[in-house]
C-alpha cells in the first residue's frame, strides 16, 4: 500500500501543478480579452487575433514537421500574415463587401503560389500533391477560419462615434466556448464513463459531451441577461439555439485538433501557453465556432 500511495502522489501533484498553471493563463488571458472588448480599440482586437493565428499555424506546420509530412511553412506563413493583415485593412477602411473579395483573392494567389513553389522543389511520386496539401489545409483550417472572428468583429454597425460594437459578439463567442469546453471537462472528469470517440479520444465522454452543451446554454442566456444592450442583435430564442449550436460546435473543434495531434503523434500543439498547451490548442474549438456563429448573424438574424 505505501509504494502505490508514493506511485499516485507524484501524480496527483502534477495534477494539480497542472490545473494551477491553466488557472493562473486562463485569468491573464480572459483579463487581456476583456480589456480589449471594453476599451473598444480595434487595433489591439486585431493585434491578438494575428498574434494567435499565426503562432497556431506555425504549430500546425510544426505538428507536420514533427511526422516528417512535406509543407511549404514559409509560404504558408507570408500568406497566412497577408490575409490577416489585408482582411484588417479592408474591413476597417472599405468595409465587409471589399473584405470579402481580398480574402477569396488572397485564396486563389496562395493557390498559385504554392504550385509555383512546388515547381522549385523535387519531384517524387505523389510527394508533390501531399505538400500543396498540407500546406493550403493549414492555411484553411487555421487561418481561413479563425478569420472568421474579425468579420464578426465588424458585422454590426459601428456606434455613432465611430467606435466598433462587434467586439462584444466576439466576447460572448469566446466565453460561450470556453464555458463549452469547461463543461465537457468536469463533467467528463466527474461523472464521464461512455467514451464518445475512443479512437479519437480516451478521455471525451457522452456525459461531458452533454455537460458542455449545458454549460454553453447557460453561459449564452447569462451573458445576453447581463449585456442586452451589446448584444442587441439577439433575443431569448436566439440566445438559446445558440448556446446549443455553439456547444456543439466547440466539442466538434476540440475533437477535430484531436484527431490532428494522434495524426502528427503529439500531445499538445506547442507549450505556448503553460497549462493548456500552445496557441491551437487555445483556438482549436473557436475555429468551428466563430464561422457558425458569423453565419448565423448573416443568414439567420440577417445582419448586413
Amino acid at each position: 500500500m505505501p509504494t502505490a500511495l508514493e506511485e499516485v502522489s507524484p501524480k496527483t501533484a502534477n495534477s494539480r501543478a497542472v490545473f494551477g498553471f491553466r488557472f493562473i493563463t486562463t485569468i491573464v488571458l480572459w483579463s487581456i480579452a476583456l480589456l480589449i472588448a471594453f476599451s473598444g480599440h480595434e487595433f489591439l482586437f486585431y493585434a491578438l487575433i494575428c498574434v494567435f493565428g499565426l503562432i497556431a499555424l506555425w504549430e500546425f506546420y510544426s505538428m507536420l514537421d514533427h511526422r516528417d509530412l512535406p509543407n511549404f511553412k514559409i509560404t504558408g506563413m507570408i500568406c497566412g500574415a497577408v490575409m490577416l493583415v489585408g482582411s484588417f485593412y479592408y474591413f476597417a477602411k472599405m468595409g465587409p463587401a471589399g473584405s470579402y473579395d481580398f480574402e477569396l483573392a488572397v485564396l486563389l494567389f496562395f493557390l498559385l503560389t504554392v504550385f509555383g513553389r512546388q515547381m522549385f522543389a523535387r519531384l517524387r511520386q505523389d510527394e508533390p500533391l501531399q505538400t500543396m496539401a498540407y500546406t493550403l489545409f493549414g492555411l484553411l483550417y487555421v487561418l481561413w477560419l479563425f478569420n472568421f472572428t474579425t468579420k464578426i468583429l465588424y458585422l454590426t454597425p459601428r456606434a455613432s462615434n465611430g467606435v466598433v460594437t462587434g467586439q462584444f459578439y466576439v466576447l460572448y463567442l469566446i466565453a460561450v466556448t470556453k464555458f463549452s469546453n469547461m463543461g465537457a471537462y468536469l463533467t467528463g472528469s466527474l461523472i464521464g464513463r461512455h467514451l464518445m470517440t475512443p479512437h479519437i479520444s480516451a478521455r471525451k465522454t457522452w456525459e461531458g459531451f452533454c455537460g458542455a452543451l449545458v454549460f454553453a446554454l447557460l453561459c449564452s442566456l447569462l451573458l445576453f441577461k447581463l449585456m442586452p444592450g451589446h448584444l442587441s442583435m439577439l433575443t431569448w430564442t436566439h440566445a438559446t439555439v445558440l448556446g446549443l449550436l455553439l456547444g456543439f460546435a466547440a466539442v466538434i473543434g476540440d475533437l477535430a485538433e484531436s484527431i490532428i495531434k494522434r495524426s502528427t503523434d503529439m500531445k499538445d500543439s506547442g507549450n505556448f501557453l503553460p497549462g493548456i498547451g500552445g496557441a491551437l490548442d487555445l483556438i482549436d474549438s473557436l475555429l468551428f465556432t466563430a464561422p457558425l456563429l458569423f453565419f448565423y448573424l448573416r443568414l439567420v438574424i440577417h445582419v448586413p
